[in-house]
């Protein structure tokens, strides 16, 4: 049923998805270009609200669950597992006063309405995949930002989205790059559960009534630890999460 409800709502989604890019972009344009970094922020955190509720007309059910005070004057490096792009918009709408920033390909800095322009001028990294050099370069930058701004980032260390949902491996590089920088970074990790069914049938139809959650786990100190360990422990912790997610399904 949600793949034959998905014919029927996905043009609709859409629609209103690719309107609201659409309508943002010189939006964004006039907030950064006129009256800065803090407008611009704020016209991309209502962006990602209507992204992120767009769901709606999906029949999905949105779900941000945070029991932890995570501390606004201090850089946050979020950890989380990846399983489609509409991870995104609810991470940034949701944490918006952590200012969080992402790693992304260069690619996606054109070509796309509002994503590409703030990725251009948000203060994310924008790495060549093909260019280690530069990639380390661009998160050593991310790094000192975050530093001199009190800013986050959002890092997905699987390195690809997880089609099934299963998790994949953490890799370390992007988190070792960000502590030698910012090493008194508070390490948060985040599962994200579901959005990968919304993508199950591929791009049309996307499916309909899933329960798209996101749960803040609790924050760990890096200190005295090694970038390996503080890895492994947020992998373990998204690991635990999502297989007591299933356990209660079953």
């Amino acid at each position: 049923m949600n793949k034959f409800l998905g014919y029927i709502f996905s043009p609709l989604f859409y629609l209103l998805f690719f309107l609201t890019l659409v309508i943002f972009q010189p939006i964004q344009w006039v907030c950064y270009k006129l009256f800065g970094y803090k407008a611009h922020k704020v016209s991309v955190d209502i962006l990602n609200f209507f992204l992120t509720y767009c769901d709606l007309f999906l029949g999905s059910s949105i779900s941000f669950d945070n029991k932890f005070d995570i501390p606004t004057n201090r850089s946050i490096i979020f950890i989380a597992n990846h399983q489609s792009m509409y991870d995104i918009p609810a991470l940034i709408w949701f944490l918006r006063k952590h200012h969080v920033k992402f790693i992304s390909k260069i690619e996606l800095t054109k070509g796309i309405p509002s994503i590409s322009f703030n990725l251009k001028y948000g203060g994310g990294a924008n790495i060549d995949r093909k260019d280690s050099k530069q990639a380390v370069s661009e998160i050593i930058k991310l790094g000192r930002r975050m530093k001199e701004n009190t800013w986050s980032t959002m890092i997905f260390p699987e390195g690809t989205r997880s089609k099934d949902g299963k998790l994949k491996p953490f890799q370390v590089g992007g988190i070792a790059t960000l502590l030698k920088v910012v090493p008194d970074a508070l390490i948060v990790p985040i599962a994200i559960e579901n959005s990968w069914k919304l993508v199950q049938y591929g791009s049309y139809p996307l499916s309909f009534g899933e329960r798209l959650r996101w749960t803040v786990l609790e924050p760990l100190e890096p200190a005295g630890k090694k970038p390996e360990e503080v890895t492994m422990d947020a992998e373990n912790a998204i690991r635990t999460k999502l297989n007591k997610s299933l356990t209660e399904l079953h």
